[in-house]
């Protein structure tokens, strides 16, 4: 098994949100190449394969499957062969490094004891993956873990790696707002409840929610990303709807910021005498939270392998994941951090001309592509220093006693 070959193959197929079956169906052959038992469709199209090597901790390794409805800009040979459909957020270098690592902690079973439970996870890019594989039961299938493991690609030098403790990824809430009014003739306005007109107020007033109503030491974000309404420039619609982006590190900030949401939306419906507006929650990840001894103690292990320059804090992260319910459902600890994967020179070169937005292609962009080298090597590494950490040391073999001479 090549990963570098590996993930030139998943990177040209990707496969949306829970339709992830060419990926699962590779990753459980490889699983079970390598010695796991294996079990699939947890949770529609989840794999997990589990290697029992005898007495000592459960370490879970996580990786996700989905890529997103991008159309891929990248040039790349290797460029995806699926319209409309791309690996822009990096999760086929997750499913590469994972089954690297599955092969490689396999093939050192005299090295560690223990369990290692390797989950490959859809849909994580709609925040309904892990969610959907617990509720299938997933550690009635599977030994619970004591910790939780896992990796991000990101837009840092490739070879970098870094976690940071405490809430790491911010809770991410996708609200619709459909903003119910009464439509009419353009040239005849007061016959109408104008629902542009609310809509437009809401969006102005949602901007003092993170002004007025949060402390300047939390950080959050409200972003009205999408606003359609109407059809023609003479007609007053019945209707508008709003797309929202709402992102925080902590459960607090976040049920102040969406209970503002709402009470701002049905006073500006209110105030204009509309029905009260629909609102509802398209997507919801929880904060993530990095265990702080843990996140240590992994973070020491890389030092320890790969040297103190290439582990570092990258701080709070604003995306979202949703890795961290694995490990709430389970009472166990999460470690997750950053895999960086961008070319260290060209990232270095921007880094110093100021232009890192503009040259260095983010997750999620149309042009994101890791560097194969050194980031799949180092991102097999790091799962597997990770987990080895966690895993019972086997005992040195005993050396043999030299056999007594008989004096001549």
């Amino acid at each position: 098994m090549n990963v570098d070959e590996l993930y030139l193959d998943l990177h040209e197929h990707p496969e949306l949100s829970f339709e992830e079956t060419r990926t699962a169906a590779i990753a459980a052959a490889e699983l079970r190449a390598a010695g796991f038992e294996v079990i699939e469709h947890i949770g529609r199209t989840g794999v997990v394969g589990v290697l029992r090597n005898g007495d000592g901790p459960t370490v879970l390794l996580r990786a996700d499957m989905d890529a997103l409805p991008v159309v891929e800009d990248t040039g790349l040979t290797y460029a995806s062969s699926t319209p409309g459909v791309m690996h822009a957020c990096g999760h086929d270098v997750h499913v590469a490094c994972l089954i690297g690592a599955a092969h490689q902690l396999a093939r050192t079973r005299a090295e560690w004891g223990g369990t290692v439970v390797a989950l490959f996870q859809p849909a994580e890019e709609v925040g309904n993956g892990a969610q959907a594989m617990l509720d299938d039961g997933l550690y009635e299938k599977v030994p619970v873990p004591d910790v939780v493991l896992g990796q991000h690609v990101g837009p840092a030098p490739a070879g970098l790696l870094g976690a940071h403790a405490g809430p790491a990824y911010a809770s991410a809430d996708s609200l619709d707002i459909t903003v119910h009014g009464r439509g009419g003739h353009g040239s005849r306005p007061e016959t109408t409840i104008d629902p542009i007109v609310i809509a437009a107020a809401i969006v102005g007033r949602l901007q003092t929610i993170v002004a007025r109503e949060v402390a300047p030491q939390e950080v959050s974000v409200v972003t009205v990303g999408r606003l359609n309404a109407g059809s023609k420039n003479n007609i007053i619609p019945e209707s508008a709807e709003l797309g929202l982006s709402v992102r925080a590190y902590s459960e607090e900030v976040r049920q102040r910021l969406l209970g503002s949401i709402e009470r701002i939306a049905r006073a500006e419906a209110a105030a204009s005498d509309a029905q009260p507006p629909t609102i509802e929650l398209a997507e919801s990840f929880p904060v993530t939270v990095n265990d702080v001894a843990a996140t240590e103690r992994t973070m020491a292990a890389f030092r320890s392998a790969f040297g103190e320059r290439a582990v570092v804090d990258p701080g709070q992260v604003s995306g979202s994941e949703d890795v961290g319910l694995l490990a709430t459902a389970a009472k166990a600890p999460l470690v997750y951090w950053i895999l960086g994967g961008a070319h260290p020179e060209t990232y270095l070169a921007a880094a110093s001309a100021g232009t890192l937005d503009r040259d260095i292609p983010s997750n999620h962009s149309s042009k994101f592509a890791p560097e194969i080298q050194p980031t799949l090597d180092r991102g097999v590494a790091a799962l597997v220093t990770a987990a080895r950490e966690w895993l019972r040391a086997a005992a040195p073999a005993a050396t043999a006693t030299p056999a007594p001479q008989l004096e001549q």
